[in-house]
């Protein structure tokens, strides 16, 4: 696996205060710099930046995958097992509405992962994953 380097990503958000309460709050994200119109956070050690946005109501597309329906877009962070299940365990005390619960995919298999399903208050759909082998995150 090549050296990863910290990604940059900004998504689109239509109240910023609410939005920030939310990633600094219910996620646990240190914020950085800010103005009116925008706030950056440590998404465990990549940058996220929630700018704002009017609200367009669009409807969410999904896919089937396992049985369950994943909506698209989305976007999320690859965490290891043990703070996968800090995370949501702290995720689920918080009464999160989770889209798709924490579950195991694949268990006992090649490309064991955990996976859970939520949204910010303005509608962006988040997914967190964790696998069992690490090295199994690009396998074929």
């Amino acid at each position: 696996m090549s050296q990863l380097r910290p990604f940059h990503l900004a998504i689109p958000v239509d109240n910023v205060q609410k939005c920030r309460a939310f990633y600094r709050d219910i996620l646990g994200l240190s914020e950085g710099r800010s103005s009116d119109h925008w706030v950056d956070f440590d998404f465990f050690g990549h940058q996220l930046v929630i700018h704002y946005k009017e609200n367009e109501n669009g409807v969410q597309a999904h896919n089937p995958v396992d049985g369950k329906e994943v909506p698209v877009p989305h976007f999320g962070i690859v965490l290891d097992m043990e703070t996968f299940k800090n995370f949501s365990a702290g995720l689920k005390e918080k009464n999160i509405e989770f889209i798709i619960e924490p579950y195991i995919r694949f268990e006992g298999e090649v490309g064991e992962q955990a996976t859970m399903f939520f949204k910010d208050p303005s509608g962006n759909a988040l997914e967190f994953k964790a696998f069992k082998d690490l090295n199994q995150l690009f396998a074929k």
